[in-house]
């Protein structure tokens, strides 16, 4: 049975702009927090493939860009935390999630499909942090001209998405659809 992941990263593991996905982490063991939002992210979306399109406003993305973007974002930080656990010093580059999105065409897939990709995502972020050394958690890189270091990373990716089930509950389904 793999360690928990207790810690959580100092202000000094990453760049202030990050806190803000970091605060809605819960204390308690990280790969219990990334697995039970699966099933809190399947849920609230247990929505008809009409709902899935709408958008709250022209230039906002859909439900279904929403999670393309949850995908996206699951993949990169888990390749930098990757990246750095296995100690490459190479500064990695930054993505524009703004200019990303259009070129996924997430609007034109169904919003199982895109749920079960974002979930096989998140099950190998958990692979790769389940099987992680303790002492992997303090690397450190660069990515995006910022350092980080691999807990970080890690930590970041249920607080993003806690931050989007927020903005989702708000702004895309507080309204009837």
């Amino acid at each position: 049975m793999p360690a928990p992941i207790l810690a959580r990263p100092t202000a000094a593991d990453h760049a202030p702009y990050y806190g803000r996905y970091l605060a809605p982490v819960p204390p308690g063991d990280l790969l219990t927090i990334l697995h039970t939002q699966i099933g809190e992210l399947q849920t609230l979306l247990a929505i008809d493939e009409a709902r899935s399109r709408s958008a709250p406003a022209p230039d906002r993305w859909s439900i279904r860009e929403v999670v393309g973007h949850l995908a996206d974002v699951e993949r990169i930080l888990a390749y930098r935390a990757l990246s750095f656990a296995r100690g490459d010093r190479a500064p990695l580059p930054g993505f524009e999630q703004a200019e990303w999105n259009p070129f996924g065409r997430f609007h034109e897939r169904p919003l199982p499909d895109l749920l079960a990709e974002w979930t096989i995502a998140r099950q190998a972020t958990i692979a790769l942090a389940r099987g992680l050394p303790a002492e992997a958690l303090a690397r450190r890189g660069i990515a995006s001209d910022v350092e980080f270091t691999v807990l970080a990373l890690l930590t970041i990716l249920p607080g993003h998405l806690a931050h989007h089930l927020a903005l989702l509950r708000r702004d895309w389904l507080a309204a009837p659809g």
